[in-house]
């Protein structure tokens, strides 16, 4: 598919790794630190950077993926954020997701990825109540599980490595591959291609995504960019 791919604006955070584009701004999730900013989703000022609305510390750590449903922010903890930071209590010890008040950053819930191993991307799924699609890298699957009971139901194989942020829409599921710099969108039943946006040099790396009105937000971990691709 060939897409207008456009810069917005740095993020007020130097290691976006997850956002969610909501009626009341973007929310944006930064890896190095835990917290987490709602800005407006316009124009750059003189710095560079958009306003930020609201921010909140949180119990996440080593934040790789953000999600909105349900009143609350839903973050993938990407394991333990020692790499990055002082280690706290709250940290995970593999991955878990944690649901989040966004106006106190209070952990609401909490529970362990299917399987183990590392996450890079949630998803409320909007057509199918009370279900998240989250990035199992252990085993190279995209998981649905039901959130009142933790139970598996769907799982999806990915066709790249390093699997981030993920956007599921009417008729499939978006997932960045960010080595390959590819946005792939798979069908929720077989997991075959349906579609793909390949995110080519110089433009950001492709890490966390949205939906968003006219199509997709992502954001770059390394260069901080929050990037437009219009569908």
């Amino acid at each position: 598919m060939t897409v207008a791919i456009q810069p917005l604006f740095r993020s007020p955070y130097s290691t976006p790794n997850g956002l969610q584009a909501t009626p009341d701004g973007l929310w944006i999730a930064d890896q190095l630190t835990d917290r987490v900013a709602l800005v407006e989703i316009a124009g750059p000022n003189e710095y560079g950077v958009t306003r930020i609305l609201r921010e909140v510390t949180t119990e996440s750590s080593n934040t790789s993926g953000l999600a909105w449903g349900e009143g609350s922010l839903w973050l993938s903890a990407n394991g333990p954020g020692s790499g990055w930071r002082s280690a706290r209590v709250t940290d995970a010890t593999s991955g878990e997701i944690l649901k989040v008040d966004p106006e106190t950053g209070k952990t609401l819930s909490r529970f362990p990825l299917p399987g183990g191993g590392g996450t890079h991307g949630v998803e409320v799924d909007r057509f199918a109540e009370g279900t998240l699609w989250l990035t199992t890298l252990k085993d190279q699957t995209l998981t649905q599980v039901r959130v009142s009971d933790e139970s598996i139901q769907r799982v999806l194989p990915l066709p790249y490595t390093r699997a981030h942020g993920v956007v599921r829409v009417e008729d499939g599921i978006w997932v960045v591959h960010t080595a390959d710099r590819v946005i792939v969108k798979l069908d929720v039943n077989t997991g075959g291609e349906m579609d793909r946006v390949e995110v080519p040099e110089p433009h950001p790396e492709p890490h966390g995504l949205s939906a968003c009105s006219g199509g997709l937000l992502y954001c770059d971990a390394t260069s901080g960019w929050v990037v437009k691709v219009g569908l």
